[in-house]
């Protein structure tokens, strides 16, 4: 799924402009986003839960050369979809 599709399920849900629906799919995402940093976790009802976890620092493998590097401790978003969600899937 991408910012496109959505934009344009927007512009044929509410019958408008494509100009309009990409603004409201651009709102929509920063709105999750801005949520996901205040609160760590973002759920839609019948559809799932964006959860930010925390990586730890660890050792990994450069693929060109095979050398051992250092990977820094990160965050990443993780998602958990719904028993309802599932079941339609």
């Amino acid at each position: 799924m991408s910012k496109a599709f959505i934009a344009q399920v927007i512009q044929e849900s509410a019958d408008t402009t494509g100009v309009a629906a990409n603004r409201a799919a651009t709102d929509v995402m920063q709105a999750i986003i801005r949520e996901l940093k205040k609160n760590g976790r973002f759920t839609l009802p019948s559809f799932g839960t964006f959860i930010v976890r925390k990586t730890k620092a660890r050792k990994g493998l450069n693929p060109r050369t095979g050398e051992a590097i250092k990977v820094k401790a990160g965050k990443t978003v993780r998602f958990k979809a719904s028993p309802s969600l599932k079941k339609l899937v």
